[in-house]
């Protein structure tokens, strides 16, 4: 099911929301209940056959956890149920994710005549990081023990669940205990609708509209200069609006719910450079990269040649998260070298004279943008072989063919620049402070309530009409 649909606005969203307030008056436990069932059928949904495959990970999760939590265990054998944990883990989503990619490699190598084609999960890779990330901690002693039903709901979530945030358990968890969260508060889901609002028109009326561009250098077989810049830049606007309006959409049903959801995006295009980027995109998935592969590997503590060495192994597998493919890979090690000169800059080069600041941050913004936007190339591509001919393109202005479509095409994506570098983003206009479980104070919710309440109206209907057929958030397919 997918959030920008008639089903989930009309039926799902309000039917799971009465019901938990109205299960909230039996105590703290029912509403919990619920809320799981309830997103484990919005899973089942599109992803009935593996909700088996859902309950196995949750139960054998916990058991490892509770084993890791109870501390009875000499620490050899905690580690090796530490180990047999997460290998358990890293093999069910290797089978899923990579079996096929595996196999078609070794018959490419060795001509096995194997070939596996494997139906991917939707969400495995989120719920399976989210698992890990709960494993290590009990291993390390941060974790309490947690009723299962808690649990189960911190996993299976549904605003999270198909498509990130990659949550953690002491910021969720913690949240479902709390009887306040089982009641209505109107200026909850008056934000979280307001928020809602706008991120089904980010994904219907900006990324969805923009989709046709992609398809002149993604679709096109020969595709000029222009139009290879055009499909390029393209691209990087739908998949920034599309995740964009996932997370908002995301934020704002949990909202409803009383809780409060990480933020896992902050304006990335405005980074002034690639670790600022990262520190905006998808900053759930950095945070757990960064937490649980790159300090364990030895992050910066070794010298700065290991430093670059676990930079370029934490982005190749953060690259390989993303899709059972060479592109991805190739995508991540462009990121991982993107790190390294980053850093190396900010060792060893000249700082920028203070009366030439405002041009330099200019500048870092630009050249941050173009980096992005190569490696996006390679993201989107259905091959190597085609990112490096659309990019070859890109670099060749002797073939143009700017008519009358291109100067329109270049003149829409101006508008979509202008919204990501100029306009304020989502958290800022709301005043959505995770931290402090704070929204709305930003613009006076309630002195401004029925103005609000009219431009909520307005957004919403804007993106219900934009709603297609069937339309994915890209993030789906990770």
């Amino acid at each position: 099911m997918l959030f920008n649909s008639y089903p989930f606005i009309f039926l799902f969203l309000p039917i799971t929301l009465l019901g938990y307030f109205a299960f909230g008056r039996l105590g703290n436990l029912a509403p919990v209940i619920w809320l799981a069932l309830a997103s484990l059928a919005f899973y089942s949904f599109s992803n009935w056959q593996f909700v088996a495959l859902l309950l196995a990970s949750i139960a054998f999760n916990y058991g490892i956890g509770y084993l890791l939590i109870e501390r009875s265990l000499a620490p050899a054998p905690r580690f090796a149920v530490l180990t047999a944990g997460v290998a358990g883990d890293l093999i069910v989503l290797g089978i899923f994710k990579y079996a096929g990619f595996l196999a078609a490699n070794l018959d490419a190598l060795f001509l096995t005549g194997i070939t596996l084609h494997v139906l991917l999960p939707v969400g495995i890779s989120f719920y399976t990081f989210t698992q890990i990330a709960f494993l290590v901690d009990a291993y390390r002693g941060n974790v309490a023990r947690y009723a299962l039903p808690h649990y189960a709901l911190f996993v299976t979530y549904f605003p999270h669940l198909i498509a990130g945030p990659i949550l953690h358990h002491k910021d969720m968890i913690p949240q479902f205990e709390r009887a306040e969260t089982k009641r209505p508060d109107a200026h909850l889901i008056l934000c979280g609708l307001m928020i809602f609002a706008i991120g089904l028109f980010k994904k219907t009326g900006l990324a969805d509209g923009i989709q046709p561009l992609v398809a002149t250098a993604f679709g096109s077989g020969n595709p000029s200069f222009d139009q290879a810049w055009i499909g390029a830049l393209a691209y990087a606007f739908q998949l920034y609006f599309d995740f964009s309006g996932y997370c908002d959409m995301a934020i704002g049903i949990s909202l409803m719910f009383g809780i409060f959801l990480p933020l896992n995006f902050n304006s990335p295009y405005k980074a002034t450079s690639i670790v600022d980027f990262w520190r905006r995109w998808h900053m759930t998935l950095s945070q757990f990269l960064r937490d649980y592969l790159y300090i364990p590997l030895g992050g910066n503590r070794r010298g700065r040649v290991l430093r670059y060495v676990n930079l370029m192994i934490t982005m190749l597998l953060g690259g390989l998260w993303h899709g059972a493919a060479w592109t991805f890979v190739v995508w991540g090690a462009l990121h991982g070298f993107y790190l390294c000169v980053n850093h190396a800059w900010s060792n060893y080069g000249p700082s920028a004279p203070p009366r030439l600041a405002p041009l330099a941050k200019f500048a870092s913004v630009v050249l941050t943008f173009l980096a992005v936007v190569v490696a996006w190339v390679f993201f989107r591509a259905d091959s190597i072989a085609q990112a490096q001919f659309i990019l070859s393109r890109m670099v060749d202005p002797g073939h143009v063919s700017f008519g009358r479509g291109e100067i329109a095409d270049f003149g829409f994506l101006v508008v979509y620049a202008a919204l990501a570098w100029l306009a304020p983003n989502t958290q800022e206009i709301m005043g959505y402070d995770h931290g402090n479980r704070r929204v709305g104070d930003a613009i006076g919710v309630w002195r401004m309530r029925p103005v609000l309440i009219y431009a909520t109206a307005a957004v919403l209907a804007f993106g219900i009409l934009g709603i297609s057929q069937h339309s994915e958030f890209i993030y789906f397919r990770f």
